[in-house]
């Protein structure tokens, strides 16, 4: 996507590894003419080959992006809290195919005596998607009721995650937020602690992941980049929309940092939070081609050899997240961006073949 936005210069930082030069010719051709903003690292058979960021965190004082700045990583989100579900299932606390009501007694709804853990994993719930409607031009004039008043877990769960079924469960791929945040109250709920206690427990303390979190109105991160989304109506980059990140909860409220999400995915595809059965539950290709808080493409073809990817992107207006694996080279392209300037699912498409070539 060719975007031509006034008064943004390129800044490219100059922490970069052991690159291959024509990955690296790609690279930074691609940037500069997308305008991309962000960090990307890229590893190949645990080796990290490449990992630079272009642009500014904060546009209005020119500070830059580096190797430390932390972005919201949005939906990538989804990936934490599947494993922590899947952890559960393991212990013996959870059985995917049971509804999930189940878990979640004493805050019982309608929908969830049809809708299993598994359909929730897998975006199959058939229940009324809470972002329905959320199309710019609406957003613009109208805002977005779901995210610019703040609510508590709790609130989210009974204003958001309806009772109705719009479809049979089971049958329809439907990407809905609200599959995630009951997941999240079924991990607070077992667990008897927050779905952050859970994500700092399980996952960030063990894997020593000290640049991520989950983002919060109250508190200050440091060195968080700001995002910029794109304006199609102006042609221009413009400031995010005035929202409450918590929101997006355990369907979308983490910052993190491409080295911390490299720790998340080695330890993730190196079999050292799941079980490899599990994990075969977890890269299943269902309907719409998603497994369980991921997305898992099949016989997906790199200059005429064929492979399994699991992809797991993020997108909340300027926050661009994508984590890319390519199962059979053990290879990993992590993009972080806080500019909706650049398609990333082009960006990474072309970068795995620039780095899979003979």
């Amino acid at each position: 996507m060719k975007i031509i936005i006034p008064l943004i210069f390129v800044f490219l930082s100059n922490q970069t590894i052991a690159q291959s030069p024509q990955v690296s010719l790609f690279i930074e051709s691609f940037v500069k003419e997308n305008h991309f903003n962000g960090t990307i690292l890229i590893e190949q058979k645990g080796r990290t080959i490449y990992n630079k960021s272009f642009g500014f965190a904060n546009m209005a004082f020119k500070v830059p992006n580096t190797a430390d700045t932390k972005y919201k990583v949005a939906s990538i989100t989804k990936a934490f809290t599947g494993v922590m579900i899947l952890q559960l299932y393991e212990q013996g606390k959870i059985d995917l195919n049971k509804p999930f009501n189940t878990y979640l007694q004493g805050h019982e709804v309608q929908a969830g005596s049809k809708v299993t853990v598994k359909q929730l994993l897998n975006m199959t719930s058939g229940m009324h998607n809470m972002d329905a409607g959320t199309d710019l031009e609406k957003v613009l004039k109208k805002g977005i009721p779901q995210y610019q008043r703040p609510y508590t877990s709790d609130e989210l769960y009974v204003k958001f995650c309806s009772d109705s079924l719009e479809r049979e469960p089971g049958t329809t791929f439907d990407y809905n937020n609200a599959d995630f945040i009951i997941l999240g109250k079924i991990i607070e709920t077992i667990s008897g602690k927050t779905f952050e206690q859970n994500l700092k427990e399980k996952l960030l303390a063990p894997l020593q992941m000290h640049n991520t979190g989950l983002l919060t109105q109250h508190a200050i991160i440091e060195k968080l980049a700001d995002t910029y989304f794109y304006r199609d109506d102006l042609k221009m980059l413009a400031n995010d929309l005035p929202v409450y990140w918590s929101n997006w909860w355990a369907a979308g409220s983490m910052y993190s940092t491409v080295e911390d999400i490299l720790k998340f995915s080695r330890a993730l595809f190196g079999g050292k939070l799941l079980k490899r059965e599990t994990l075969n539950k977890m890269f299943t290709s269902g309907l719409g081609e998603y497994g369980y808080g991921v997305w898992v493409y099949k016989d997906y073809e790199i200059n005429g050899k064929m492979f399994t990817i699991v992809k797991r992107p993020g997108l909340i207006m300027g926050a661009q997240a994508m984590l890319f694996h390519i199962l059979e080279a053990n290879s990993t392209i992590i993009i972080l961006s806080n500019t909706g300037t650049v398609s990333l699912d082009e960006f990474v498409a072309k970068i795995a073949e620039k780095i899979m070539m003979p």
